[in-house]
């Protein structure tokens, strides 16, 4: 399985903002709306990286959705990988247990604004929308045998939610390319 590692967004970069349609409810999200510290993960079902890390991310929607606003993004063409599609993206929040909001990004113009590359990717900003973490939620990769931990994310999570500093030394993310639709890539 090939992995695709994230951009590494520059740290201190403001938050793009976004408003996306979040399936299971039928409402519209804006990162406007949410307040405090924001976690925003682009992640999508079809993923072995996502499916790997799933039950964490559901772990820390429940341990930091009051602290921090998070959400989780899908960017993926759903033409040509239908098991991303708003009706499974329902499922598998449901499934899964995501407290968390998980937007449908249609015309993928979020995951282009956040340099989005693979899924799992994660930008956490502090308070004043300024990225402090863009990197991996841990060492654990989907054959490596290391546990799903988050140990990375919620370190940064545990910095930002208690107002400190954020380690710069951060380590990509790891996971399967986002599925641009034809003609739409990133420049």
């Amino acid at each position: 399985m090939a992995a695709t590692p994230s951009r590494m967004l520059a740290l201190g970069t403001r938050a793009p903002a976004f408003e996306l349609a979040e399936p299971r409810t039928g409402r519209h999200v804006r990162s406007d709306d949410l307040s405090g510290p924001l976690l925003v993960m682009f992640i999508c079902n079809h993923c072995p990286y996502v499916q790997h890390v799933r039950a964490e991310l559901a772990r820390i929607g429940v341990d930091y959705g009051t602290r921090v606003s998070v959400v989780g993004i899908m960017s993926n063409d759903v033409d040509h990988y239908p098991d991303d599609h708003p009706d499974r993206m329902v499922e598998e929040a449901e499934t899964y247990g995501y407290t968390f909001p998980y937007l449908y990004d249609e015309a993928q113009d979020v995951a282009k604004a956040f340099g989005a590359a693979c899924t799992p990717d994660f930008f956490l900003f502090d308070a004043d929308r300024s990225l402090v973490y863009r990197g991996q939620l841990d060492e654990s990769r989907p054959s490596n045998g290391i546990p799903v931990t988050g140990e990375d994310l919620r370190r940064a999570l545990d910095a930002v939610v208690a107002g400190g500093e954020v380690p710069v030394d951060q380590q990509p993310s790891l996971g399967c390319s986002i599925k641009w639709r034809p003609g739409n890539e990133p420049v």
